[in-house]
């Protein structure tokens, strides 16, 4: 059996045309490929069928949050897109939650497919204390990612995404099945960013990641095949 190689490339680039570049050259040293809100908002979910006929899985990240009913339609619509993982925000409760989980088991079984990885986003990565305060939230970023993690879990998800410095603390509390995809991931090469909470990706996986979710490390590098594959090879 093949090695699991956690690596999610975010196609974090505004074309079509530049996101097939990119997979196609990145793709024999990753796992799969991220399309989130702008490529999907300017190519569609032609896209996603244009990366799933290379043979790659595809991580559709649009973080639906609205009600059930809505949000279970749009689950079906992801399942019939045939894409391995996508994910919905656990702060739209527990009820938005399993509707989420069950519409992407009933269409997967309709269509003979594995039902995509339903994920949970706890607190987004870009927030900090003040952020969450501002909003109304006096909880710590920790505090709210642990109890939207176990939210998400008691209403059937079977993954989580979480900033790298969660992970430990998730690991201590979540049965070991639940799957960890870990955005903030930085080499230490990048310039500052929006980022605020981030962790190497050997360090992420060390502390329990499933998967790492790297944008800029590699789309933004000189020679993002390189980049892919010495990020890799860091992990071990």
């Amino acid at each position: 059996m093949a090695k699991h190689n956690p690596i999610i490339v975010a196609l974090d680039v505004p074309s079509a045309e530049q996101a097939l570049q990119l997979a196609e050259q990145v793709a024999p040293a990753v796992g799969a490929f991220k399309i989130g809100k702008e490529l999907f908002v300017s190519a569609g979910p032609d896209i996603v069928k244009r990366v799933r006929a290379t043979g790659a899985s595809v991580f559709l990240d649009l973080k639906f949050h609205d009600i059930p009913n809505t949000v279970a339609k749009a689950i079906a619509a992801a399942t019939r897109l045939d894409v391995q993982m996508t994910t919905i925000h656990a702060s739209g409760g527990g009820e938005m939650m399993r509707a989420a989980e069950k519409s992407a088991q009933e269409m997967a079984k309709a269509l003979g497919l594995p039902a995509p990885l339903v994920l949970g986003v706890t607190v987004l990565t870009s927030s900090n204390h003040e952020t969450l305060a501002e909003i109304g939230c006096e909880a710590d970023p920790e505090t709210q990612v642990l109890r939207l993690a176990r939210l998400a879990v008691a209403s059937g998800l079977r993954g989580l995404v979480c900033s790298p410095l969660e992970i430990v603390a998730l690991r201590q509390i979540l049965p070991a099945r639940i799957q960890l995809v870990t955005p903030g991931i930085r080499t230490g090469t990048e310039k500052a960013d929006d980022q605020k909470r981030t962790l190497s990706p050997r360090e992420a996986m060390q502390a329990g990641a499933s998967w790492l979710v790297i944008g800029r490390p590699i789309y933004a590098a000189d020679n993002p095949r390189a980049a892919a594959e010495k990020i890799l090879e860091s992990i071990g």
